[in-house]
């Protein structure tokens, strides 16, 4: 039992309310009084001196002949992207979840997820959220994954729309194709650079996939999203779709051998109809079932790796 861990998150709650109010954002463009920030966003100004001054206590902000500024660390924090302690606002997708989780008892009760819409503004974040959790480990899981392929190889990435690992990839000399949700597209694709050698297609990967033949297929963080069915179904696609001796590499927390992925199964079934987290002898039998050889589970960087050849 962590005691620390059942103290509210009070923090969180108070800096996610007001990236949503539009606080930071504003301040980012112009230091301003409470009275100014009230006017301009429509708000309460007793309730805006309040969570100002708290936030001023936090660090989150500076506060000088009363007008209210960023400080540098939550300036290149949230808005400077060449900075190395850029994140953005990654940890809203956090936030979201956090109020998700508030329904777990009626969850209990029926079994079936939260129902909320993400909308483009959730979007954003939970890509983000992806992207700044991938960053760290991304360039030596491309590394371990490319190994004793050709060069060149070919690269499927599954469910890549934050372009994290599909740029390590390619950073190694990979063609990349991620597959990913048609908003998710539209939303990525402008930030591919000239030269880089992705193409990303909109598409959902439990209906098809875009035609190989791949050298390998990755798949981030994928598995937990879907039950049994629907992960058996997708090793099959990939299968098909990958040349002989072809790799598949899932990233993913196993159950029994990772200690998040009971918690984390718990967020699943808050947020996906069958979603969850599997043993590796749940992977060894449904890769065995679509054909596939040389199961085995590797730790790279702290992720968790499924590696597995086909006939």
């Amino acid at each position: 039992m962590n005691r620390e861990a059942l103290q509210t998150p009070m923090e969180l709650l108070l800096v996610g309310g007001t990236v949503q109010a539009g606080i930071f954002e504003t301040l980012h463009h112009s230091p301003m009084t409470d009275e100014e920030l009230a006017s301009r966003l429509s708000l309460n100004r007793r309730a805006v001196w309040t969570v100002m001054e708290a936030l001023v206590a936090l660090g989150y902000l500076i506060k000088k002949e009363e007008k209210y500024a960023l400080s540098t660390e939550v300036e290149e924090t949230f808005f400077k992207r060449d900075s190395m302690l850029y994140s953005g606002f990654s940890f809203m997708h956090g936030y979201e979840l956090t109020k998700r989780w508030l329904e777990l008892p009626a969850v209990l009760k029926t079994g079936s997820p939260a129902r909320r819409e993400r909308g483009s503004i959730g979007q954003r974040y939970f890509i983000e959220a992806m992207a700044s959790n991938a960053r760290l480990s991304a360039l030596e899981i491309a590394s371990f994954c490319l190994a004793g392929l050709p060069v060149g190889a070919r690269v499927l990435d599954i469910g890549g729309g934050p372009l994290t690992h599909a740029r390590a990839f390619a950073g190694r000399g990979a063609q990349v194709t991620v597959l990913d949700a048609p908003e998710v597209v539209e939303m990525m694709q402008p930030t591919i650079r000239e030269g880089e050698s992705i193409a990303m297609i909109a598409g959902d990967f439990t209906v098809a996939l875009p035609p190989g033949p791949y050298h390998l297929a990755y798949l981030g963080n994928i598995c937990h999203i879907y039950g049994e069915k629907e992960n058996r179904a997708l090793f099959q696609r990939v299968a098909a779709e990958l040349v002989p001796g072809g790799r598949i590499a899932i990233v993913d927390f196993v159950r029994g051998e990772h200690p998040f992925a009971a918690l984390f199964a718990v967020n699943m079934l808050i947020n996906t109809e069958r979603g969850g987290t599997w043993t590796l002898a749940e992977y060894t039998c449904w890769l065995t079932g679509a054909g596939f050889l040389k199961i085995e589970l590797h730790n790279v960087t702290g992720r968790q790796v499924i590696t597995a050849l086909k006939e």
